[in-house]
C-alpha cells in the first residue's frame, strides 16, 4: 500500500486515504485499498473497519464504498476471522467480523441494488457461517440482521433461500437466543468476554449498563431472527417447515420486552403465516396459540390489530373455523364495538360482519360453530339492530331509556355499597340492557363498574370481556383508566404478566394526564398500588426469566432480596391489591354527598382517590 501520512503510524491509512482531495486518487486509492486489506495482517486494521462502520450506519444509501469492493472485502474479513484463529486473537482482530457482517447489514437495509451486489460478492456464506454460531452471540445478531435484509428483496431472497439451512437456524436462534445471551454473558459477569462489553456500551457505564444493553440486544437477536422467518413465511413451500407445532406454540411469547416495542415480534410472523390457508390448520389445531392470540387481541398490546387479523381469517376460513368459534367469537364480541385502531377503519363494523357470515355459513356436523356461539353472534346482531331503531326514535324516548338505565344503575351502586357484589353486577347488566346504545359513556362507566364486580366475585374472563368493551367504547379507544387497570388486576389473577404489564403501564400514563380532578390530585406521583403492579410483572415478563429459572436464578437490578425467576411471596402486594379493588370500584357509585364525603376522607389519610364523577 501506499505511504500514509507522515504523523500517521499505519500504512496506507484508511483515513488518509479519506483525505485525499483528487477524486481520481482517492477512488483508486480506495479500490486498492479495500482489494489489499485482507491480505494484511498489520496491527492497527480495527481502526479502518470501525471507520468505515461509522460510515456505513450514517450514510447507507451512499453507493461509493460499494462501487469499489467493499462487500468482498467485508465478506473476506470474516472468512479470515473464521479460518485464522491466530490472526483473529492478535491485537483487536476479534472486533472485525462483527464490523464487517454490520457493514453488510447496513449497506443492504435499504437499496435493493446494494443487496444484489451483496449476493454477488458472496456475502451470504459467510454470514450462514456467523448465523451458525461459528464465532459468538454478538457475531449472530449482525449476521442475521444483514440476512434478513437481502431476504426482504425480492431479487435476493432466492439467493438466501437457496441456503436451506438459513430458515431452520433462524428458526433455532429465535427459540433459544435468550437462553444464548443469557448463559453465555448475562449470567455471568465475571466471565463476560472483554470485547462484548466494548462493544455493548462503547466503554460508558459500567455492569448494570451491559446488562441493560445485553437485553436490549438479546431482544433484537430474537426478533431480527423472526423477521427473517417471517420472509421466508410469505412463500407457501416453507410453512411446513415452519409451521412445527412446537415452534408455533413459542411464538406467542416472543414479544420482544418493552425495549424493542417497535418489532412485530412473534405476533407478526403468526399473522403472516394466518394469512395462508395452509398456515392456518397449524394455527387452529394448537390451543395455546388460540388463547394467546385472543388475549393479544383483547389488550392494549401495539400489534394488537395483529392478533384481531388472525382471529378474523381464522374465522372466515370454513377449514378452521369450527375449531376456534368457540374461544375466538367472544374475544370478537367483546371487541365489536371497536371503532379505529390504528390505520384500521371501522374495524368493529368489519369484526361484525365476519361472525354474521361465519354464523350464516355455518354447516351441520362437524364443520358447524357451537351452539352457543351462535347465539353470541345473534346477541350482538340484535343489539345493531337496536342502535338501527334507536336513530329513528323520538329524543323524548331515548331521554326516558336513559333515566331508566340511571335509576337502575343506583340500584346497583346500592347493592355494591351494601355488599350484595352479584346482585349489583345482575343490576347493572339490566341497565345495559335499557341504556341506549349511543350513549357510549354511560355504557363505558357500567361495563367497567360490572367488571369490578367481576373481579370481586374471583371471575377474571368475565372482568377481562368487560373491562374490553368498556375500551372499545371509549374515546380514545383504550385510554379509560379505570377499565385498564381493572383488566390489568383480571390478568394477573390469570397469571398474564405480559398483557397485566401493558394495561398498567398505559393506565399509569392516563392516570398522570387525567382532567378528573380526584384522578389528578396527586398528578406527577404514580399510585403506590399501580407501581408495585408494574413492578411485579417486570419481573415476571423479564426477558431472561425462563432462562433465568433454567438456570439457577440471578439477582435482578433493584430488587432488594428478591431473585428473578424465582417466585416470591408479596403479601403486602396482595393486601393492597384487594384493597384498591374494594375501593376502586367507588369510582361510579354513590351521589355528589358521598363522592366528597370519600374525597375528604381520603385527602386526610394521603390515598390516592379513585372517583369518577
Amino acid at each position: 500500500m501506499d505511504k500514509g501520512s507522515p504523523d500517521c503510524p499505519y500504512p496506507g491509512c484508511f483515513f488518509c486515504v479519506m483525505k485525499e482531495g483528487n477524486p481520481s486518487k482517492r477512488r483508486a486509492s480506495l479500490l486498492k485499498f479495500f482489494r489489499e486489506l485482507p491480505s494484511q495482517d498489520d496491527d492497527g486494521q480495527v481502526l479502518p473497519i470501525s471507520g468505515l462502520w461509522n460510515t456505513a450506519m450514517a450514510h447507507p444509501n451512499d453507493p461509493e464504498f460499494i462501487e469499489l469492493g467493499i462487500f468482498e472485502c467485508m465478506s473476506a474479513l470474516i472468512w479470515k476471522g473464521l479460518k485464522n484463529r491466530h490472526w483473529l486473537s492478535h491485537d483487536q482482530n476479534i472486533y472485525i467480523p462483527y464490523y464487517a457482517a454490520h457493514i453488510i447489514g447496513s449497506y443492504t437495509m435499504n437499496v435493493e441494488e446494494f443487496a444484489e451486489m451483496a449476493v454477488h460478492a458472496g456475502v451470504i456464506p459467510a454470514l450462514v457461517e456467523l448465523l451458525r454460531g461459528r464465532l459468538t452471540w454478538v457475531e449472530q445478531r449482525v449476521a442475521v440482521r444483514a440476512l434478513g435484509h437481502l431476504a426482504t428483496y425480492a431479487a435476493t431472497f432466492p439467493a438466501v433461500a437457496s441456503h436451506g439451512e438459513i430458515l431452520e437456524l433462524s428458526m433455532q436462534l429465535a427459540v433459544s437466543s435468550l437462553e444464548i445471551v443469557y448463559t453465555h454473558f448475562y449470567q455471568y459477569v465475571d466471565r463476560r468476554l472483554s470485547y462484548h462489553c466494548d462493544l455493548l456500551t462503547r466503554g460508558m457505564g459500567g455492569v448494570e449498563m451491559e446488562s441493560r444493553k445485553a437485553e436490549e440486544w438479546a431482544s433484537q437477536l430474537q426478533c431480527w431472527s423472526l423477521q427473517l422467518i417471517n420472509c421466508f413465511a410469505f412463500k407457501p413451500e416453507f410453512l411446513t417447515t415452519i409451521c412445527k407445532p412446537e415452534f408455533l406454540a413459542k411464538l406467542p411469547g416472543m414479544w420482544g420486552g418493552l425495549v424493542n416495542e417497535n418489532s412485530p415480534a412473534g405476533i407478526g410472523l403468526l399473522r403472516t403465516i394466518c394469512h395462508h390457508k395452509f398456515g392456518r390448520g397449524p394455527i387452529a389445531s394448537s390451543s395455546g396459540v388460540i388463547d394467546a392470540l385472543c388475549n393479544i387481541a383483547r389488550s392494549s398490546d401495539d400489534w394488537q390489530y395483529m392478533a384481531i387479523d388472525c382471529l378474523l381469517w381464522l374465522l372466515q376460513d370454513p377449514g378452521t373455523c369450527h375449531k376456534v368459534s368457540d374461544k375466538v367469537v367472544p374475544t370478537l364480541i367483546d371487541l365489536a364495538e371497536i371503532t379505529t385502531l390504528g390505520d384500521h377503519k371501522k374495524l368493529g363494523d368489519s369484526i361484525v360482519s365476519v361472525l354474521e357470515e361465519c354464523m350464516q355459513s355455518s354447516g351441520t356436523g362437524r364443520n358447524s360453530i357451537s351452539s352457543s356461539a351462535k347465539e353470541e353472534i345473534e346477541e350482538l346482531l340484535a343489539a345493531r339492530q337496536r342502535l338501527k331503531w334507536e336513530k329513528s326514535m323520538p329524543k323524548e324516548d331515548l331521554h326516558i331509556k336513559h333515566a331508566a338505565a340511571l335509576v337502575v344503575k343506583l340500584e346497583g351502586n346500592s347493592l355494591f355499597s351494601s355488599g350484595d357484589i352479584s346482585a349489583a353486577a345482575s343490576k347493572y347488566s339490566e341497565a345495559l340492557a335499557l341504556c341506549p346504545m349511543r350513549s357510549k359513556k354511560e355504557r363505558v362507566v357500567l361495563y367497567s363498574n360490572r367488571a369490578q364486580c367481576h373481579l370481586l366475585l374471583q371471575q377474571p374472563l368475565a372482568g377481562i370481556s368487560d373491562a374490553t368493551r368498556a375500551l372499545c367504547l371509549h374515546s380514545p379507544v383504550n385510554r379509560h383508566a379505570r377499565s385498564l387497570w381493572r383488566r390489568a388486576q383480571a390478568y394477573d389473577m390469570l397469571g398474564l404478566a405480559k398483557e397485566s404489564l401493558l394495561d398498567a403501564i398505559l393506565f399509569i400514563n392516563e392516570f398522570s394526564q387525567s382532567a378528573d380532578p380526584d384522578l389528578s390530585l396527586r398528578q406527577n406521583k404514580v399510585p403506590d398500588y399501580a407501581e408495585r403492579m408494574v413492578k411485579k410483572q417486570m419481573r415476571a415478563a423479564w426477558l431472561f426469566r425462563e432462562a433465568s429459572v433454567k438456570h439457577g436464578g440471578v439477582r435482578c437490578e433493584g430488587d432488594a432480596g428478591d431473585h428473578c425467576g424465582q417466585e416470591t411471596e408479596d403479601s403486602e402486594w396482595e393486601t393492597a391489591s384487594e384493597s384498591d379493588m374494594g375501593n376502586d370500584v367507588k369510582d361510579d357509585l354513590g351521589d355528589d354527598f358521598e363522592r366528597k364525603d370519600r374525597h375528604v376522607k381520603t385527602l386526610m389519610k394521603g390515598k390516592v382517590p379513585d372517583i369518577e364523577t
